[in-house]
Parts: C-alpha cells; sequence; structure tokens
C-alpha cells in the first residue's frame, strides 16, 4: 500500500511538472522579457533582398531570419529620407510631432555635427523607455539625430541622453564626402553655384587692373582692395565648412569621446561588428537592447576586398552581401550564446533605396522592386516601403507572412509591450502595437490610416479597409522627374518637396492592394467609390491634423546652419584630429 501510494504520488508530482512546466516554459518567453536585437540598413530598398524577390543578390542570413521568423510585406517607414525616419521609429511618433520635419528642400535631413538641431530632449526613444524598465541598452553605428544644442561638448542630443547606456559609432552619418576621391554628396549643386560664385567675385578686381592699367580712367586702389577682401571674405565664409566636410561630419565617437576624426573609413564596419558581438557578450545575461545602425548601403559603399565582385548587381550588391555577412555574425554570436530563443531580431531599413545615385553609367543605389519611386519621393512606395523581418523562435511562427500595412513606428510600442513598459500618457503615440498582429492573435493591422511626409508637407495619405481588406492611397502631391519620362529626379540629385512638384485636386488614388506599384490611377468613371474613398480620407486628414501641436523647428535656418562653436574636436579647433583605436585590425573579419 505503501509503494502505491508512492508510485502515485511520484505520477501526480511529475505529472504537475510536466503541466505546470509546459504553462511556465510557453509563458516564460512570452513573458519573461527577452533580449531585443534592431538592425537597421541604410538606404536598402526593398527589392535588394532575396526574400523579398532579388536574385542577383546573395542574402543568405537575412532570408534566414525571414523563414524563421515573420516577414512584413507592406512596413512602411515615416519619412522618405534618413533623420526624419530615424526619429519617427524611436520615438513612435511621426516626425512633424516632434520638429524632426523640413519646410526646406535644401536640409531635410541634419546636415552639421556643428549644426544646434536634433532629436529634442523631451522626447522619449524606445531605449529609454527599456533602459528605465532594466534593460541595457546599445547603439552601435549610425545616430544622425543630432549632438550638441549651445556648446561644443553639451551634447545634449547625444544617445546617452536619449536611453542608450553605450555608444560606439557615427553621430552623423556615412556620406560620399567621408572619401577625397569620391563626388562630394552634401549639398553639391550648392557647392558649384558657390564655386562659380567666388570665381565670378573673384574676377571683379582683376578686371578693375584693366582700366587702371590701361590708363582709361583711374580707380583707386581702396576699391580694387575692397572688392579683392570681399570675394576672399565670401570665399571663406563658406569654404570654412563645406571645405572641410569629411573632418566636420566624418567622425567616430565611443560615449562622449571621439576616437577618430576624420574617421577611416575602410576601417568603421570591422569595428562596429566587433563592438556589437562584445556588447552581446558583455550583457548575454540580459535584458539587454542592442541597435545595430548599419553604414550599408550608403555611398561610398566602402567594401572590404573579400566581398568584391561577388554579386552579379556590382558594388552595390557587394556591399549589400557584406551587411548580410554581418548579420550572420550576429546571429552565430547569439546562437554560440545559446540566446537565439530568447532574442527577438528585427530586420529593417529606414527608407527606400536611393536611385539618383550613380557614377556614370553605373547604379550605386538600390532596388526598390516592382514599387514606383525611391529615396526622397515623399509618398510614393518605393521611397517607403521597406523590409520588416521578426524573429523570435517559440512565440513567432516561423515562415509567416503578412501583407497588412505596419509601420517603422510600430516598434516603439511593441518593444514596450514586450520589456513589459508603459507607453507615455502625456503625448501622441503613432505607432501601435504589433505583437497581436505578428503572434496571429488578430488578423488585421491596427493601423487604419497612415499619412505619408515630404519634410513639413503632406504628400500622400493609406486608408486600410478593414472590411474588405482593400488598402486605398491617395496623392496629393507627387515630384516631377527630371528628365521627363524618368523615374526619379536625376536633375537635382534628390525629389523635392515643395516648389516644383505636382499638385493634384482630386488627388491620384489607388488601389494598392491590387495595384503595388501604382501604375493605374483610379478615377470616377473606372471606380465607382472614387467620391467616398477621397471623402473618407480627407476627413481623416482633418482629423489628424487636429491632434498636431506647435513645436520648435529642429530643421529652421538657423538649426541647420554650421556652428564652429558647436564642431566637436578632438584637440584645438580648428586644428581637430586624432586616432585613438589600435593599429591592430579588427579579428572579426
Amino acid at each position: 500500500m505503501k509503494q502505491l501510494f508512492y508510485n502515485w504520488t511520484c505520477r501526480l508530482s511529475l505529472w504537475l511538472c510536466c503541466w505546470f512546466g509546459g504553462l511556465s516554459s510557453g509563458f516564460m518567453t512570452r513573458n519573461s522579457r527577452p533580449n531585443i536585437v534592431l538592425l537597421m540598413a541604410d538606404d536598402l530598398g526593398v527589392g535588394d533582398l532575396c526574400c523579398y524577390g532579388n536574385n542577383t543578390v546573395s542574402t543568405p542570413n537575412i532570408d534566414r531570419l525571414a523563414s524563421e521568423g515573420v516577414r512584413l510585406t507592406q512596413h512602411l517607414a515615416a519619412a522618405s529620407v534618413c533623420t526624419p525616419s530615424r526619429a519617427a521609429f524611436l520615438t513612435g511618433r511621426y516626425p512633424i510631432r516632434s520638429g524632426m520635419a523640413s519646410p526646406y528642400n535644401l536640409n531635410r535631413g541634419l546636415t552639421w555635427l556643428g549644426g544646434s538641431g536634433g532629436l529634442p530632449t523631451n522626447e522619449t526613444t524606445f531605449a529609454k523607455l527599456l533602459q528605465h524598465y532594466g534593460y541595457r541598452t546599445g547603439l552601435i553605428g549610425k545616430w544622425h539625430q543630432g549632438l550638441s544644442c549651445a556648446s561644443r561638448n553639451d551634447h545634449c542630443y547625444h544617445p546617452l541622453n536619449h536611453g542608450f547606456d553605450y555608444f560606439y559609432g557615427l553621430p552623423f552619418g556615412l556620406l560620399s564626402d567621408c572619401q577625397t576621391s569620391k563626388t562630394p554628396e552634401l549639398h553639391r549643386w550648392l557647392r558649384i553655384k558657390l564655386w562659380i560664385s567666388t570665381a565670378v567675385l573673384s574676377l571683379v578686381p582683376l578686371l578693375l587692373l584693366i582700366p587702371k592699367y590701361a590708363r582709361w580712367f583711374v580707380v583707386p586702389w581702396k576699391v580694387i582692395l575692397t572688392f579683392a577682401l570681399l570675394a576672399f571674405l565670401f570665399f571663406l565664409s563658406w569654404y570654412s565648412s563645406y571645405g572641410f566636410t569629411r573632418r566636420w561630419n566624418c567622425i567616430l565617437m565611443r560615449n562622449h569621446e571621439i576616437i577618430q576624426q576624420p574617421m577611416r573609413e575602410e576601417r568603421v564596419a570591422s569595428l562596429m561588428l566587433k563592438e556589437a558581438l562584445a556588447f552581446i557578450d558583455r550583457y548575454k545575461r540580459g535584458p539587454f537592447l542592442l541597435f545595430v545602425s548599419f553604414l550599408h548601403v550608403h555611398t561610398p559603399l566602402i567594401t572590404k576586398d573579400k566581398f568584391v565582385g561577388h554579386s552579379k548587381y556590382g558594388l552595390y550588391g557587394d556591399n549589400v552581401e557584406e551587411m548580410d555577412w554581418m548579420v550572420g555574425r550576429i546571429l552565430e554570436t547569439l546562437d554560440q550564446e545559446r540566446l537565439t530563443n530568447h532574442t527577438l531580431v528585427y530586420f529593417t531599413s529606414d527608407n527606400g533605396g536611393r536611385l539618383e545615385v550613380q557614377e556614370g553609367d553605373v547604379q550605386l543605389g538600390g532596388s526598390n522592386g516592382i514599387y514606383k519611386g525611391g529615396q526622397g519621393m515623399g509618398g510614393w512606395e518605393g521611397g517607403i516601403r521597406v523590409p520588416g523581418i521578426f524573429r523570435w523562435p517559440t512565440v513567432l511562427q516561423a515562415g509567416k507572412v503578412i501583407n497588412e500595412p505596419t509601420s517603422l513606428m510600430d516598434i516603439y510600442p511593441t518593444l514596450s509591450y514586450i520589456g513589459g513598459g508603459m507607453l507615455p500618457q502625456d503625448r501622441i503615440i503613432d505607432g501601435r502595437n504589433l505583437m497581436p498582429l505578428l503572434e496571429g492573435r488578430v488578423s488585421h493591422s491596427d493601423h487604419e490610416f497612415l499619412f505619408h511626409y515630404c519634410g513639413v508637407y503632406l504628400h500622400t495619405a493609406r486608408w486600410h479597409q478593414k472590411d474588405c481588406a482593400t488598402v486605398w492611397k491617395a496623392h496629393y502631391v507627387t515630384p516631377k522627374f527630371s528628365p521627363d519620362g524618368a523615374g526619379a529626379c536625376y536633375g537635382s540629385g534628390i525629389c523635392p518637396c515643395s516648389g516644383d512638384v505636382t499638385y493634384h485636386d482630386p488627388p491620384l488614388l489607388f488601389d494598392v492592394s491590387r495595384d503595388p506599384s501604382e501604375t493605374r490611377p483610379l478615377n470616377p468613371d473606372n471606380e465607382a467609390l472614387f467620391d467616398s474613398v477621397v471623402k473618407k480620407i480627407e476627413a481623416a486628414i482633418k482629423e489628424h491634423r487636429r491632434t498636431l501641436t506647435p513645436v520648435p523647428q529642429q530643421f529652421s535656418v538657423f538649426n541647420t546652419l554650421w556652428k564652429p562653436w558647436l564642431q566637436p574636436c578632438c584637440g584645438t579647433f580648428p586644428f581637430c584630429g586624432c586616432d585613438k583605436e589600435d593599429d591592430i585590425l579588427s579579428t572579426a573579419w
């Protein structure tokens, strides 16, 4: 009898352990605050990855993420250029709400580390939110959200003042200007005009010497010297910034310390990878948030020799494949540390591929697949539709594909939810928690309307009509491509948001659920619902605009000007320069 009781007790205990253990393991990963690894490419087109239909570039590691996780096909950036898009990603809010949207065509992103604009300190990033709830947070790579407000070292916009415990990377970003052998990228056409204006002004004192020495009439030396001085001061006023772009903007930092000025571009990717892997090792007992903000695939497409010539798509494809390899090293480290099942990995791009970047006849920008337009083009799909891949084994179904409209702004409330935090109640959060959609608990996105801005100008609005799964898209403003018939603004280098644009009244209407390439505009003759759809969208725009409140404009003329007293400097200004990194090449490669 005693033996029978003992056997029954053991079986009951074992059954209870299995039952509660099963519940525990089911809820453990789900509710136990996973590690979070965010991977963001720079200007990667949605058509550049194999898992999104590309057959010319090899991306096995990103494809692995998609096959082991959930792939979003209608994932949207909140802006088609990097600074406002990243601001929206970090805060879950349209960039216009934080003043991170520009009224100007010239400065649509932050252009100088020595400027005074940046992501306002009263904005709460997802890093700050999770830091408050016990996460160790790190940013490796590109920031591009400003640096200082009033003095060179106040670093009010620095990542460490926005919730990151550790920062290693570029407070600005990668530019073609970072390599002296490449064609300048920052305000290229303005700089050409400034050179021409300087040449014209310099000719004036020389021309005044002709009548003086020909003795046609007397020209006082004071007049000649005055014009010469004016020409010199004009040249000095603009060349002091533009002439040293590489030294002023291409800087590598660790936390608040400048460690390379200018940075050694050929080494920075390997150093970033080494830092990312070290961060995982340092905080593997978690929970941690690691945001790896790649410099790939922005020009000048700096690529290690081992990847050059690998792809069928030239140097751009090589650069994509190098980034994919870096993604693979990060995933491999998670596997080795047995963190894979307890880590949410997310991969995306800040905006679509840039079409206007060329070197002769060679295309240096990405592919946006079937989608019209590209980076900088307001509301056209090619500029705002980006990759969106989530992997969280045991929680998210492997190989799942979701065709619902989602946004980069959704990452904020999603991370808040899985990290155990509370969303701020004192501001509007435009993002939506994606976990119910990703887990399959709901079948439709929470977004009914999404608004697509170009700077401060609303170009396009999207209506997700949930009762019939139709996605309508109304364009009120579209860029004028140049030359005529082209698919981009090759004449100006980037499409403007205002001025030389086309206004549509009534709007251009598309059903992007059936016409994702936006090639068949609808009208009252071919779409019976045209008037009712436009009326519904315009009512939503009116309601959206009622929620906007005035905020300081971070892209004002004053904020976007280069200021010597704000220029970060390693050494004595203006003789800035240092290299504090070890000379030993990273073994990560």
